[in-house]
């Protein structure tokens, strides 16, 4: 339809009219038909902000981040200034650490150019360092914000969350609460998440009763974060009631309560809720079988995890992720089928995800296979040498075989032949 449109366009004189070929570039970026709109745009002699703005921004959603910076080079090389719209569609674009470089060089030219003080880049650069798990710098642009909106504020406080300061994520949503700004289901959710992470019960009471206080409990993101958090902390007698009056569920309220049956040992009960699921025509997802496979995990179901697997491939097409291999590795090296679970890391392509060789190690480890682990571990040091925990795990075997010599060396090469400093714990309890 677009290309009928742009045709009656064309034939109506309009082909190289400014406004048509901006609003043109910007329908086929949004539709991911970034070449089209590559076109459009090589057609126009002098194509101005805007329309460098569109295809930037195009590259960008498309999935193309590095010719969207590419084209923002151009754009600078012929003159054309940058505004908040431009990087906008850049910072977008930065989703993890790798690209961490690009994004202070994008944070730096809003300083140079006086765009530090628009809120809308204000708010996407909070995300951006957020996204990235670096908070210091989230922070200090938060600071920087005379007003931050309720996206800003939960772009820090999932943030936190993500990077595991739970208590910082926690005091920012309740500094939010006690101003003039009212929490959104999506801030909530994200001061939910982080309570189920660090387990501390007191907390979710307080958000359970905001929620029932302020009618949010018939928001599915909400109460799909309610069964989340009560399950992690312990208490699936309370998600499994909020589960039960939920007036909607989705595939993420499923998922939630699978998760937290499977965590508790249930697995049956997490297969009946997974066929429930699939006879209310609700199509799973990566993380429905991260879920179940995490419940046989716990239940020791190794033929279940087998059939599960299978299925998640072979019946609904889903292409198995790192997760889903760490959990068919557990089940299968707790059950002390060793051999299974190294012949299915070593079907992998290269490089295998460190997480599924750490989950292999830690299988050798309750196995008490040394030679295994060994081989295992030279690949993680080689792919992670900055890591000591997995140096650590193969020390704690080489102990398991009596191989004293070779705890020492190893450990000597973690402290550099210093003392360890010993460990410390810290329970947080709370009253109902």
């Amino acid at each position: 339809m677009l290309r009928l449109v742009h045709g009656a366009a064309v034939a109506s004189g309009f082909g190289m009219d400014p406004i048509c070929c901006s609003a043109l570039v910007a329908a086929y970026s949004k539709l991911g038909f970034v070449n089209y709109a590559h076109r459009v745009f090589n057609a126009i002699a002098a194509p101005d902000l805007v329309l460098w703005n569109s295809l930037i921004s195009g590259y960008v959603c498309s999935g193309s981040w590095e010719i969207g910076m590419q084209m923002f080079n151009s754009m600078r090389h012929v003159g054309v200034k940058p505004d908040g719209f431009t990087l906008a569609g850049l910072l977008g674009g930065i989703t993890n650490s790798s690209l961490m470089s690009f994004g202070q060089g994008l944070h730096g030219l809003s300083l140079k150019s006086g765009l530090d003080s628009d809120s809308h880049v204000g708010s996407l650069l909070v995300s951006m360092y957020s996204r990235c798990k670096c908070m210091a710098s989230a922070y200090s642009v938060f600071c920087g914000i005379f007003q931050p909106d309720l996206v800003t504020w939960s772009a820090l406080i999932s943030g936190y969350s993500l990077s595991g300061e739970y208590v910082k994520a926690l005091f920012y949503f309740r500094k939010l609460n006690m101003g003039n700004k009212k929490p959104d289901s999506v801030l909530i959710a994200s001061a939910l998440a982080a309570i189920a992470q660090a387990a501390n019960i007191g907390p979710g009471y307080e958000v359970h009763g905001y929620v029932i206080r302020h009618g949010f409990e018939s928001d599915v993101k909400v109460s799909s974060a309610l069964v989340d958090m009560y399950s992690k902390c312990g208490f699936l007698h309370l998600g499994a009631c909020v589960f039960k009056i939920m007036p909607e569920r989705n595939i993420v309220s499923y998922n939630s309560i699978i998760s937290g049956l499977g965590l508790h040992g249930c697995a049956s009960e997490s297969f009946k809720m997974f066929d429930e699921m699939l006879a209310k025509g609700l199509m799973p997802d990566e993380a429905t079988f991260c879920a179940l496979l995490c419940a046989c995990c716990h239940a020791g179901l190794v033929k279940d995890g087998r059939e599960i697997f299978q299925r998640m491939k072979d019946e609904f097409h889903i292409m198995a992720m790192p997760e889903h291999y760490v959990y068919m590795v557990k089940l299968l090296g707790s059950a002390g089928e060793l051999e299974e679970a190294y012949k299915l890391v070593q079907s992998l392509p290269e490089p295998v995800d460190k997480a599924i060789l750490g989950a292999l190690l830690s299988c050798c480890n309750s196995c008490g296979n040394s030679e295994m682990a060994e081989t295992i571990a030279q690949q993680l040091f080689e792919s992670n040498p900055e890591d000591n925990a997995y140096r650590v795990m193969l020390s704690n075997i080489y102990a398991g075989d009596g191989r004293w010599d070779d705890v020492k060396n190893l450990r000597d090469r973690i402290t550099g032949g210093q003392r360890k400093m010993p460990g410390l714990s810290r329970i947080e309890g709370s009253f109902c």
